[in-house]
């Protein structure tokens, strides 16, 4: 038996706290979801996901977020989009803007269009940051903190669309880069739990960088490799509910002392491609100014 195993969680319960009232959040059925190509040190053709078992991942991890108090939504999947399934990589939601990602790899860029043309008609303002033609930018490498947006770069991101979206954001952005290829993207080393905590693994991150986020996180908890490549950050807040795709015995002790629920919503297959909880949903009611104006 794993150590994750061993844990007892609680199950996900309606949490009173006002802030989980008005979270809702964007999935995309697995109906398509495949390993078809390899652009991550996750992904191997060989090693398909089991489409079954895919699919009732997916479907609980849809009732835990409702359990725990936030609604979701759904946009259609398409066919010749396996990785549409990700919705949190197609771009930033600002209120009711959404700044498109730009995809490093052209197998994924048209769900970026897909995604604005959904939010689009739901009367969201469509955004494009203006890079340059080789330059990329994708939304599990941003995250709003503390009043500043960190941003990672290395592997998916490129450091020129830091500067464009801190033009268009008006806010500061503190880049952070990545030395980890199975790290690589910031929603697997960075998990922000309110104003002041996070779950971090400094092993994803470069020395200059890891001293960054030391000044900017005043209470963290610290992952090590091992602990990294679970996708424990990779997880999702509502209330005082956070949903993991797995927990080390360590991390969960932390957690709970700190007054969360832990709700562990397996996503194996899902790992097959690279991605987990956080990864399978856009948060609907992002802001920039999460978890940021509390603090200023």
């Amino acid at each position: 038996m794993s150590v994750s195993q061993q844990i007892h969680y609680s199950s996900p319960v309606n949490d009173e706290d006002a802030s989980s009232q008005y979270r809702t959040f964007l999935m995309c059925p697995p109906d398509h979801f495949g390993v078809l190509y390899e652009i991550n040190p996750w992904m191997k053709r060989a090693v398909q996901p089991d489409q079954d078992l895919a699919r009732k991942q997916w479907d609980s991890l849809v009732s835990n977020l409702q359990q725990a108090g936030a609604a979701v939504e759904f946009i259609q999947p398409v066919a010749s989009l396996p990785d549409m399934v990700f919705t949190a990589d197609i771009g930033l939601v600002d209120r009711k803007r959404f700044i498109m990602s730009r995809f490093r790899y052209p197998q994924r860029q048209e769900e970026a269009t897909r995604g604005a043309h959904w939010l689009q008609s739901r009367n969201y303002e469509v955004l494009e940051l203006s890079l340059a033609a080789e330059a990329s930018l994708e939304s599990s490498d941003i995250y709003p903190f503390r009043g500043c947006l960190l941003a990672g770069y290395g592997f998916r991101t490129s450091i020129s669309a830091h500067r464009a979206l801190a033009h268009l954001s008006q806010r500061k952005v503190v880049s952070i880069q990545f030395v980890d290829a199975r790290l690589y993207h910031l929603d697997l080393s960075f998990c922000p739990l309110d104003e002041r905590r996070a779950i971090i693994a400094p092993c994803a991150w470069s020395r200059r960088s890891c001293e960054r986020l030391e000044k900017l996180v005043p209470e963290a908890l610290v992952l090590d490799l091992e602990e990294a490549l679970t996708f424990c950050a990779n997880s999702i807040i509502v209330g005082k509910t956070i949903i993991m795709p797995a927990c080390p015995l360590r991390v969960a002790h932390i957690l709970e002392r700190w007054g969360f629920t832990i709700c562990i919503s397996p996503v194996s297959e899902f790992l097959k491609a690279g991605g987990a909880i956080h990864c399978l949903v856009l948060a609907l009611h992002g802001s920039f100014s999460s978890l940021a104006d509390s603090v200023q």
